[in-house]
C-alpha cells in the first residue's frame, strides 16, 4: 500500500498561455488533491524551460492564449517537440486547452492566412476561416467520450479544427459549436492526453473529469489502480446544472 502519494504538475507557459482563465484548471487540481492528502507540486514552465523539469513532471497542462503569444511559444516547444512526444507515446497524462490543443498538431492557419507550424504530434490540424467568419463563443455541453457524462464548459475560438483518423473526439456536442461547428466533435483523445476548446476553466466545473484526471497520473506513476476519496462537490454541480439549463441540456 503506498501510505504518501504525489503527483508533480508541469504547467508549461504560465505566463504566455493563461488568456481565459485557466489557472483555475490548476488550482483545482491542487486542491482536489490536497484535500485527499496527496502532495501536488506544480512546476511553472516558462519560455527556455529545462527538458529535465518536463520529464520529472506526473502531468502536463498548458492553456489558451492569441495567436501572438501562440507564435512565441511555438517557436520554443518546436525545439522541444521531440521530447514531447516521446512523453505523450509513452502515456504521460496531459490536458491542452484551446492553443494548445490546436499547436499540438500539424498546423494553425490565421484569418490573415499565415500559417504557423504545429508540433505534428496529433493528427489534426486548424484553420480560421478569416476575419468575416463568425466566431465559436458561448456556454457548450458535450457527452465525453470516456465516462458517457455531459461536461460544461465555455469556448471561446476563431478556429475551425479537424480531426485525422488516429484520433478520437473528446466528446460529442450536445450544445455549442466543438471543433469546427459541422461534424459535433469536441477536442480530442490521444494516448492519455485530452485537448478542448473549454475554457471556463473546464475542471472546477466538472469535477469528475479532474477527478479522472488525477487518478489517471496517479496510476501511470504508481503503476497501481487507485480509488479515490469522494469529496463534497454540492456547489460544483449547482454551477454545471444552472449552465446545463441555459443550454436546455439534462445533466
Amino acid at each position: 500500500m503506498i501510505k504518501k502519494k504525489s503527483i508533480t504538475i508541469a504547467w508549461l507557459y504560465p505566463d504566455l498561455m493563461n488568456t481565459y482563465g485557466d489557472r483555475g484548471n490548476i488550482i483545482c487540481l491542487k486542491k482536489r488533491c490536497e484535500w485527499r492528502k496527496i502532495r501536488c507540486e506544480v512546476k511553472e514552465l516558462n519560455v527556455g524551460f529545462d527538458l529535465s523539469e518536463l520529464k520529472k513532471a506526473d502531468f502536463i497542462f498548458m492553456g489558451g492564449a492569441q495567436d501572438r503569444q501562440q507564435k512565441i511559444v511555438s517557436a520554443d516547444l518546436f525545439k522541444k517537440a521531440k521530447e514531447l512526444k516521446k512523453l505523450i507515446d509513452a502515456g504521460k497524462p496531459g490536458l491542452y486547452i484551446c492553443g494548445a490543443y490546436q499547436l499540438l498538431g500539424e498546423y494553425y492557419k490565421e484569418a490573415d492566412g499565415t500559417t504557423i507550424k504545429g508540433l505534428g504530434i496529433v493528427d489534426l490540424y486548424t484553420e480560421n476561416p478569416g476575419m468575416n467568419t463568425k466566431r465559436f463563443i458561448g456556454n457548450v455541453a458535450i457527452r465525453s467520450s470516456i465516462t458517457e457524462e455531459i461536461l460544461i464548459g465555455f469556448e471561446n475560438h476563431g478556429g475551425r479544427t479537424y480531426l485525422g483518423k488516429s484520433v478520437n473526439p473528446f466528446g460529442k456536442v450536445i450544445a455549442g459549436y466543438g471543433n469546427n461547428g459541422k461534424d459535433k466533435t469536441e477536442g480530442i483523445i490521444y494516448k492519455n492526453i485530452f485537448g478542448s476548446y473549454l475554457h471556463g476553466p473546464i475542471l472546477p466545473k466538472n469535477p469528475q473529469f479532474t477527478d479522472y484526471l488525477i487518478r489517471l497520473s496517479l496510476e501511470e506513476k504508481y503503476g497501481t489502480k487507485f480509488k479515490l476519496e469522494p469529496l463534497n462537490d454540492n456547489i460544483e454541480n449547482l454551477a454545471r446544472v444552472e449552465i446545463a439549463r441555459r443550454l436546455k441540456v439534462k445533466v
